[in-house]
Formats: structure tokens, sequence, C-alpha cells
């Protein structure tokens, strides 16, 4: 997540040199979505403030189970538009729940593999105004990317959130917790998980912000997450990859991650542990 002044400064030579295809990175889930009882595009349209119009690319993967008792989960990745792995890893995601269904049993999720798709395409962190949107949540923003998500959050009111994110000063993984009280043991495991790939961050300082084995329990205000209303509170994760290591490692890194959190929240719940 964090950059130094010296990646801001030089960010604007690299949006004139790099265009990602966003519809390249879709086509095999749009593919796998036609013949998928599970897998099912819903885009989010909208226009900005100059009336051009765009979309923030969603899926929408239903589990096995019984519906009426889902748990609604919402993944987000690509919020800094210079973070592919994350991106990668939601695609990749959705590919091995389609072959395999059973990690997402009684789940509902809702994954957002590109929430800045400026930023993605033209591989900057910022949003096409020049704003870093990860600073911009429900804080009355103007920025139509936020807009559309919060709108979401809102709407959909997620029992679970998880942000993918990478770090170009950290040489292990990590993550940020908050909301629900089990949070912290949802994402324990899953840092275990991914150690498989990536090795961890023990640092007692991660950007600085105190730790604990690769936990921290404050972090930055504006960052995507759950409206500050809502109750009961979901859990809430951000997770980062290093973003030197190799791609690849950070792709199986968070998709590890991920399905670990899903079944230990499921598990959780369903055992009703008082922790």
């Amino acid at each position: 997540m964090p950059r130094t002044k010296s990646t801001l400064a030089s960010q604007s030579g690299r949006i004139r040199e790099n265009h990602r295809s966003i519809h390249s990175l879709l086509a095999p889930l749009e593919s796998l979505s036609a013949s998928s009882g599970s897998l099912f595009p819903a885009h989010l349209e909208f226009q900005d403030r100059k009336g051009i119009s765009g979309s923030i690319p969603r899926f929408l993967f239903t589990g096995p189970g019984d519906r009426g008792s889902f748990l609604r989960v919402g993944i987000f990745a690509g919020v800094h538009g210079d973070e592919p792995s994350g991106v990668q890893a939601a695609v990749e995601l959705l590919r091995r729940l389609h072959l395999d269904p059973r990690p997402a049993l009684g789940y509902e999720l809702f994954v957002y593999p590109v929430c800045n798709p400026w930023g993605y395409s033209h591989d900057t962190r910022l949003t096409k105004s020049g704003s870093d949107m990860n600073r911009e949540f429900w804080r009355g923003s103007d920025e139509i990317e936020v807009l559309v998500l919060e709108g979401q959050l809102m709407k959909l009111a997620f029992d679970g959130i998880v942000s993918l994110h990478t770090d170009d000063t950290s040489p292990g993984l990590y993550g940020f917790v908050k909301g629900h009280q089990l949070t912290r043991h949802v994402l324990e495991p899953s840092l275990e998980a991914a150690s498989r790939f990536l090795p961890r961050n023990f640092d007692k300082s991660i950007d600085n912000f105190q730790a604990n084995a690769g936990i921290i329990e404050d972090g930055y205000s504006g960052i995507l997450g759950a409206p500050p209303t809502q109750k009961p509170r979901p859990f809430e994760i951000v997770f980062e990859t290093p973003s030197h290591a190799d791609s690849a490692l950070q792709v199986e890194a968070h998709v590890a991650a991920i399905l670990t959190m899903l079944g230990n929240f499921r598990a959780m719940i369903s055992e009703g542990q008082n922790i």
C-alpha cells in the first residue's frame, strides 16, 4: 500500500507508457460465466462528473448451501491501480471456485477485481483525477469510483470485507484488521496459509503502525471499509503482499489467504465460538 515520494512523482511518465486491458483480464471470467450456474457478471455502470460513461467490474459467486443463510463477503482489488497481483488474484480466485465451489460453501461472494479501472489501465496508483481513492471513503468524497463503491457497501451490508493490496516497503506478508471481534482470528491462520508462498513480516512496526506477528490493529483514515453506522460490524481485513516478490507467488498468497479466511470465518460463525 505505501508509496515513496519518488514513486509518486514518477507516475506521470508511466501513465503515458503503460496500458493494461481490462477486457483481456476479465474475458476468461466472462467466458466461464456463460456456462456457470454460480458465477455471474454484474458490472457497475456509472457516469463521471464530465458525463463520460464507465464501469467498475463486479462478479457474483454463489457457493453451495442454503442460500437463505448465506454469509455475504465483498472482495476488493485494484483500489491502487499499480498493484496488479491483487487484481490477478481476484480473477484466479473466481476461476478456482468455478472449478471447485466447495470452499465457498455457505457464501455469497461479491468480487470487485478492478476498483480503480483508470488507474489499473494506466499502471498508476491514483484515479484519473489524481486522488488516492483509498483515503477517500466515508469522508464526503466526490470521486465517482468511491461513490459507486460506497453505494455497494451500504446496500449489501457485507458480513466480511477483504481488500487486497501490495506494499513496496515490506519484506513480507501482513494485514490490517478491524470490525468484528473475530477478525484477528480470521487473519492469523490466513497469514500462516499464505506464508507457504511468501515470508511473513514479523517486524514490530510496519508501515509506521505497531504490529504483532504481521497483524496491525490500527490503520489509515479513509480506506475502503464498511459504513461507519453499520451494525453488526463485519470482519474487515486489508491483506498485503510484498510487491518486490514474484507476482505469481503473490497471487498464490492472496488466494490462499482468502480461502482460509472463508473457511475459518464460516466455522467460527457456525460453531458460535465466543472468542
